[in-house]
């Protein structure tokens, strides 16, 4: 791969030549609070999931023990933080871009989607997994579109074959129930649990995404089905993008809208049926 002079390849079990799955994620920690569903299907079935981290973590927020710590010293906590995660989750491969947040939101700044498709072609993936395009944080949104754009840069026959859109910074239980895509993590809790604990420095600096998290996939569980027993324990949603990497002209702004208007279509037969 020839990616930027920053960027850092990490082999937690040895070299690897392929992945089943990989994630292209914002921040340190982003990969596990939202792929899970792939950490987990690749951890339990002997597969190979890889994660990129396209932020170098200096902008991060720090309170407790860390409070003090320079953006130099929080990048080194960050990749630190990271590289533990892809050991206890088996991961084939982890990759840090470092980039300063600015390049990923900037829709000029091409080097993060270069990297991108530079290990989409060096790993050849059958699913990646990014941020959903409803997401509410800037830096999440540039690294979806970002991935679409790497995406569109292959042939097509050797493009991935899904692109799921995750949770993070906007949950979406919103999603119509025929278009969520589920992705049951029954019995995984405690691994993902563990993935989630080793960002201290986040949890420590008031933020307990941990609980946050491991309450969604809970609610998302419950909630699914109104009517009817629950028939998994712990569930993430995701959003399906796959259509944006099978026809390039399809323009991501209206792929969006699309969801939000079929959302607002059925609550407005919902509310007809009882007005």
């Amino acid at each position: 791969m020839k990616l930027n002079e920053r960027a850092e390849v990490y082999y937690p079990q040895g070299p690897v030549e392929q992945l089943d799955a990989l994630c292209f994620a914002a921040h340190q920690d982003d990969i596990e609070f939202m792929a899970y569903g792939g950490i987990f299907d690749c951890y339990k079935n002997g597969k190979k999931f890889g994660g990129v981290v396209t932020t170098d973590g200096a902008g991060s927020p720090r309170d407790g023990k860390f409070a003090r710590y320079t953006d130099d010293e929080m990048k080194a906590v960050r990749r630190e933080e990271q590289l533990a995660a892809s050991r206890i989750g088996g991961y084939g491969v982890q990759i840090l871009l470092n980039y300063p947040s600015a390049a990923v939101k900037s829709f000029a700044d091409k080097r993060p989607t270069a990297d991108f498709a530079e290990a989409l072609k060096a790993y050849r993936p059958a699913v990646v997994y990014t941020h959903n395009l409803a997401d509410k944080h800037d830096t999440h949104v540039g690294v979806a579109v970002k991935a679409i754009e790497a995406i569109r840069t292959l042939k097509k026959p050797d493009r991935p074959k899904k692109l799921i859109g995750c949770e993070v910074w906007r949950g979406l239980d919103w999603i119509c129930d025929d278009e969520k895509l589920i992705m049951d993590v029954t019995g995984g809790r405690e691994l993902g649990l563990e993935l989630m604990g080793v960002f201290e420095s986040q949890i420590a600096g008031g933020k307990r995404y941990d609980r946050a998290t491991d309450g969604r996939r809970f609610a998302n569980a419950t909630y699914l089905a109104s009517h009817g027993v629950d028939t998994a324990e712990q569930v993430a949603y995701g959003m399906d993008l796959t259509p944006l990497i099978e026809d390039d002209a399809l323009d991501i702004l209206g792929y969006i809208k699309g969801f939000i208007d079929r959302f607002w279509g059925e609550v407005e037969k919902r509310l007809g049926r009882v007005l």
